[in-house]
């Protein structure tokens, strides 16, 4: 997740739609005063390759802490942060009615039958292929936030960001973004976690009845929402 003042927009990062690599892209843009959030030690060494800002200023002012926060913070002396999917009602409250009513907000979000088979293969990465579950019995027993970006963007389900992108026209709402932010040039996207998806089939030939239904309960609200369909492959 990043909050950038300069350019005044808040990227709300969604599972599993080339966020980790915008996020570092927008990195490029950030100052000293803008919230950026950690990623993975990997992508982490990619953008400071790159010669982007890293993590910083993610830890929550102490002011927004609630009793709880305060106990656990007198007990492991952890601070609470901003973290990398954290959901927009979250966010509304840290930053305040100004500057959440004021910044342009977005995401990206993806065909949730794709999507599904990508989480999967980046859950399951660690397994060797003989211990790896089998995609149906992963789905149906993976915790919801993993298949849904629903929470990420909306407040009692109501779509509270300015702008959704769309993966599968990642490019060309890339050019959208670029244009509304008014950024001095275009978006590049570095290659970030795209090697752990190992059969790029279509997601019809992967998926069983089984995985279909627990995707279509699961995401019924983003289905509804940007009219995804499931769509059988045709040779």
């Amino acid at each position: 997740m990043l909050i950038n003042h300069k350019y005044k927009f808040i990227f709300l990062k969604t599972r599993k739609t080339a966020g980790t690599s915008i996020e570092i892209a927008l990195s490029k843009f950030c100052d000293s005063n803008d919230i950026i959030t950690k990623i993975t030690k990997e992508d982490e060494i990619k953008r400071q390759e790159l010669g982007f800002r890293g993590p910083q200023n993610y830890n929550i002012p102490l002011r927004f802490y609630n009793r709880m926060d305060w106990l656990k913070l007198l007990k492991t002396g952890k601070r609470k942060q901003f973290f990398n999917h954290i959901e927009a009602s979250s966010v509304k409250k840290l930053v305040g009615e100004e500057v959440w009513k004021s910044y342009f907000k977005f995401c990206f979000e993806r065909n949730p039958f794709d999507k599904a088979i990508s989480n999967y293969y980046w859950s399951t990465r660690s397994n060797t292929p003989e211990s790896r579950p089998k995609i149906e019995d992963y789905l149906n027993s993976a915790p919801i936030k993993h298949l849904s970006n629903w929470n990420n963007y909306t407040i009692n389900d109501k779509i509270v960001v300015d702008f959704v992108g769309n993966y599968e026209n990642l490019n060309n709402d890339l050019e959208i973004i670029t244009d509304k932010l008014g950024l001095p040039e275009k978006l590049s996207l570095p290659r970030a976690k795209g090697n752990s998806r190992k059969n790029q089939s279509h997601y019809s030939t992967v998926l069983n009845d089984s995985a279909r239904t627990r995707i279509e309960i699961v995401c019924a609200k983003e289905i509804t929402a940007f009219n995804y369909q499931w769509v059988d492959f045709e040779e």
